[in-house]
């Protein structure tokens, strides 16, 4: 008898961690929803290669697309054919696209929406912990893209970095980075923010 009752008190506590542990599951799968949804970019976003829109025509669901950047910066959209996206925004895009097809429709309502941003990469090269490419923000400074690297390592000549852009139709630029400096806050006009397809190159 006392075995059954020991047994029966415990029931309640058994269905109260139950209870808690469908509560917790419940909570991180709301969680996890959150955090896979996409966050639209802000309007002065300049658009790249691999970014994601969504094109939408009101009251036209065929003309309503999903649409990828493609690396020549060119969207191909119904009726109207090639669109350029790439260092423009997305307002850019949606006036382009609204004039021109109001050749084919009297008031088209158009909106275009940055689904996900894939175009902003970075990479941090030479001896840090984790070189590699990066998908960044386009506020990204030069510390921040170390951190993002795990930092240098013993070896790296932290006074010696340096970033690498490429302009179009021009020479390579170089901007050198003082780590030692920046660590200790000085200097800290070097600590520039990086642009689409920048280099740091750490020796």
């Amino acid at each position: 008898m006392n075995t059954l009752r020991q047994k029966k008190s415990y029931l309640p506590w058994r269905r109260l961690v139950v209870l808690a542990g469908s509560l917790c599951l419940s909570v991180l799968s709301q969680v996890v929803v959150f955090a896979s949804e996409p966050v639209s970019a802000e309007p002065s976003y300049l658009l790249g290669p691999e970014d994601v829109l969504k094109v939408a025509v009101w009251k036209d669901e065929q003309l309503t697309q999903e649409m990828v950047v493609r690396p020549d910066g060119m969207i191909t959209f119904p009726l109207i054919g090639e669109v350029v996206a790439a260092g423009r925004t997305a307002e850019d895009v949606r006036l382009d696209i609204t004039k021109r097809l109001m050749k084919y429709l009297p008031t088209p309502n158009v909106t275009v929406t940055v689904l996900k941003v894939q175009s902003y990469r970075i990479y941090v090269l030479g001896r840090v912990l984790k070189p590699g490419e990066y998908q960044a923000g386009h506020d990204t400074d030069v510390l921040q893209a170390l951190s993002m690297a795990g930092g240098l390592t013993p070896y790296a000549a932290e006074n010696d970095i340096k970033i690498i852009r490429r302009q179009q139709g021009s020479e390579e630029l170089v901007f050198p980075f003082r780590y030692g400096d920046a660590r200790k806050g000085k200097e800290l006009q070097q600590n520039i923010v990086l642009q689409r397809g920048d280099v740091v190159m750490v020796p």
